[in-house]
């Protein structure tokens, strides 16, 4: 591996704990101002410190995410869908350059990918082309398995769509938990994190995350089950603790409740 590649991936990925906490604020760039992102700088700032990367798109990245930040940048570079064409969330295209993410120190940049979409060879040629651009740079590619409304999240579906992701070059997915995901992880021969998908109750989301990781995710990208949490700096410090800290979800819904009346 280049050693700018190695390098990144290890800002990411902590090497101590070869696990990782990302944060994903992505989200407005089909949802618009969605509950919890309204003003993403009030959202990001108190929680910035307690991620190991940050998943945003650039313009929030520009304008609303400190630049004196320690926190590592994994840059959203697909888009072109909205809420407004629910039946077309998968006709997306790239909507930022690999050297406006250089530009932006970006440590990785990540692609949608719907397999299995009407859009499935238009998004699976977006992360191939982000793929041979990035390489270049040394610049990590993160595939996230989007699905959606219809398609379903089952060990099969979801095996299927990280494995043609790392075949053609990714080198993270992103993907969801599922009954049989040890067998998603198996297949998939470089790192998976998990995405949180919709709010739940959180020791529900606690337990999700251990799940994950004993299943053999490399972290979690987190983002409606931290920043809609009733007390999101809890949370994330909730989610920390069994992450990096092998905290069991007893353990850790401990620490949310301590954490989040201070």
């Amino acid at each position: 591996m280049d050693w700018g590649m190695e390098n990144r991936l290890a800002q990411i990925i902590n090497p101590k704990t070869g696990h990782t906490v990302m944060l994903a604020v992505d989200h407005g760039y089909f949802q618009g101002p969605t509950s919890g992102l309204e003003e993403p700088g009030k959202t990001i700032a108190p929680l910035l410190p307690y991620a190991d990367a940050l998943m945003p798109t650039r313009g929030v990245l520009r304008e609303c995410v400190d630049p004196h930040t320690q926190t590592t940048m994994v840059l959203r570079v697909s888009g072109g869908n909205s809420m407004a064409r629910v039946d077309e969330l998968s006709d997306e295209v790239i909507t930022t350059t690999i050297e406006d993410a250089i530009c932006l120190n970006a440590a990785a940049v990540a692609v949608s990918v719907y397999v299995g979409s009407p859009h499935q060879k238009q998004t699976l040629q977006n992360l191939s082309d982000v793929v041979n651009q990035a390489i270049k740079y040394g610049m990590p590619v993160l595939a996230v398995t989007a699905v959606g409304k219809d398609l379903v999240r089952d060990d099969r579906y979801l095996s299927l769509s990280c494995r043609i992701a790392a075949e053609l070059g990714a080198n993270m997915v992103k993907t969801y938990y599922c009954e049989g995901f040890e067998n998603v992880v198996r297949g998939c021969p470089v790192p998976i994190v998990m995405a949180g998908g919709k709010k739940i109750p959180e020791k529900d989301a606690l337990t999700l995350t251990l799940n994950a990781i004993q299943g053999g995710a490399k972290g979690v990208d987190m983002g409606r089950n931290i920043f809609r949490s009733e007390a999101p700096v809890a949370m994330i410090k909730a989610v920390r603790t069994i992450v990096h800290d092998k905290a069991s979800v007893d353990e850790a819904f401990d620490v949310f409740n301590s954490e989040k009346v201070k």
